[in-house]
């Protein structure tokens, strides 16, 4: 039986990682390479790197032996996958097949679009045959629009859409995505626990690997998503830096409950800074 997924989120703004609330509010928490090693000698099943930057440039605010300044996103993918023991996904700032290809080329597994898919649906199907379904996951940003229901967004959370998170997931499949990356915008940052009723609609519209995202708070918000939607993985980004050796201790949680994870491990590598 395929295993469930615990994905760790990156979030990155001018090249640095970030903490977001409500896709408004961005705390600095510094240095992403020292943060993929942590996250990938914890024993991370995948990793998510979100480009968040909107404008300005990229600057790391460093350039000493050993933590070269990095200035675009292809050369900090380039850093991130030397450090990955395990499948990296891009997103941010795609608009092209081109910037598919350099992505990869850079290290990335997969990618992960949002935006350009809502301006262009045929985009996906020509990014899935140009590359495969599995390369491609599209993110569904989702807010609250009344009982009940939901309105997706674009543009990191700013455009309404006027779609709705179920048909737009069911279009997203039948024109080629390998999996969709469902996140509920007003839980962001608010650690209350996925919206569960969000991730079951959409997990139910669809046959494609769906994964949860928005408002982890405590391990056992990963254990709701599992036993009562049919997501099949599990994303979060800020809890993971709140805790030493967080991911072993979320997947240890899950895997001493039963839940169909891989075994918790810790790989013994010294992490720099």
């Amino acid at each position: 039986m395929k295993k469930n997924r615990l994905i760790p989120v990156l979030l990155l703004k001018n090249g640095w990682l970030v903490q977001s609330k409500s896709f408004q509010r961005y705390q600095n928490l510094g240095d992403p390479i020292t943060s993929v090693r942590r996250l990938s000698n914890w024993a991370s099943d995948e990793l998510i790197f979100l480009d968040m930057t909107r404008e300005g440039g990229y600057d790391m605010r460093r350039d000493d032996k050993g933590h070269p300044n990095r200035h675009d996103i292809l050369e900090i993918i380039e850093d991130v996958s030397k450090e990955c023991l395990m499948p990296i996904a891009i997103g941010g700032r795609i608009r092209t097949l081109t910037d598919i290809m350099v992505r990869l080329a850079s290290g990335a597994d997969k990618v992960c679009v949002n935006t350009k898919p809502l301006e262009d649906p045929a985009f996906i199907t020509e990014a899935a045959r140009e590359y495969g379904s599995q390369c491609i996951i599209i993110s569904i940003d989702a807010k609250v629009s009344g009982e009940g229901r939901w309105e997706v967004y674009k543009d990191g959370g700013k455009v309404a859409t006027g779609r709705d998170p179920e048909s737009w997931a069911r279009e997203v499949e039948s024109r080629g995505a390998g999996e969709i990356l469902i996140n509920c915008i007003d839980r962001d940052g608010a650690r209350t626990g996925y919206d569960l009723d969000l991730v079951g609609r959409v997990s139910d519209a669809v046959s494609i690997p769906v994964i949860a995202m928005g408002g982890v708070g405590e391990w056992e918000h990963f254990a709701e998503a599992l036993s009562r939607t049919k997501a099949d993985a599990v994303a979060a980004a800020n809890i993971f830096h709140y805790y030493d050796q967080s991911v072993y201790l979320a997947k240890k949680y899950l895997h001493d409950r039963n839940f169909n994870v891989r075994a918790p491990d810790l790989i013994p590598v010294e992490v720099t800074t």
